[in-house]
């Protein structure tokens, strides 16, 4: 067999495409799923580590620091195997979902930090002086630009979360991933592995030129 009906095979694509798609919807489901709760947790996270009282900061700044540092896929297995021996059982996807999650908000956590750490001092200071609460504070003045400053790093770590909802296929998850490897091996041809590359590249591109895309328009904003 040659090049492209080896890797290119398109009678095989034909034949795999409706799973293929399949676990590309769950692919999409698990990610944005996964983004939407990590940002949450992400918030939570970075306004204990910084305004907490000093205990609950440390844990924070230790949770923060261990999920950075463990790697994902050992993360995925200790929540899907580890855990129903302490009587907790996750299905796959939501095992799946807590594992992205957690890692995810971790660096959306540091990433939230350094946006609202860049925001003016003095800012901060005239709406304490200004008698602004602490929560009208955050959510009018703080948030927003720290929004601003870490749009482009937030969409590079939506990008990761998505591409690695490829490991989702080792807690049995039918996923693209998932759903290639199968068709590879059911077809013995690597063509569904090609469908589902392109597959993840449709995904994925729109939102590498998004950031390309802000972060050209905020270089223009800082050069005024």
């Amino acid at each position: 067999m040659g090049l492209i009906e080896t890797f290119f095979n398109l009678e095989v694509l034909a034949d795999s495409i409706g799973s293929l798609l399949s676990g590309f919807k769950l692919t999409i489901l698990l990610g944005f799923t996964s983004l939407i709760l990590a940002t949450v947790m992400g918030l939570i996270l970075v306004v204990v580590r910084l305004y907490a009282i000093r205990p609950l900061q440390y844990v924070a700044i230790i949770l923060i620091d261990v999920l950075r540092a463990i790697p994902l896929l050992v993360l995925l297995v200790i929540v899907y195997y580890a855990l129903p021996f302490v009587g907790l059982r996750l299905p796959p996807f939501w095992a799946a979902t807590t594992a992205l999650s957690l890692v995810a908000a971790a660096y959306i956590a540091e990433t939230f930090r350094a946006g609202i750490e860049a925001v003016p001092a003095g800012q901060i200071e005239a709406a304490k002086a200004l008698g602004f609460s602490w929560w009208r504070m955050m959510t009018d003045i703080v948030l927003p630009q720290a929004v601003r400053f870490t749009i482009p790093p937030g969409t590079g770590i939506a990008i990761s979360l998505i591409k690695d909802t490829a490991l989702a296929s080792v807690v049995a998850m039918p996923d693209l991933l998932k759903q290639a490897t199968q068709a590879q091996a059911y077809f013995a041809n690597p063509s569904p592995l090609i469908g589902a590359a392109i597959l993840y590249l449709l995904l994925l591109l729109p939102l590498v030129r998004v950031v390309s895309v802000i972060e050209a328009k905020q270089k223009r904003q800082g050069a005024r």
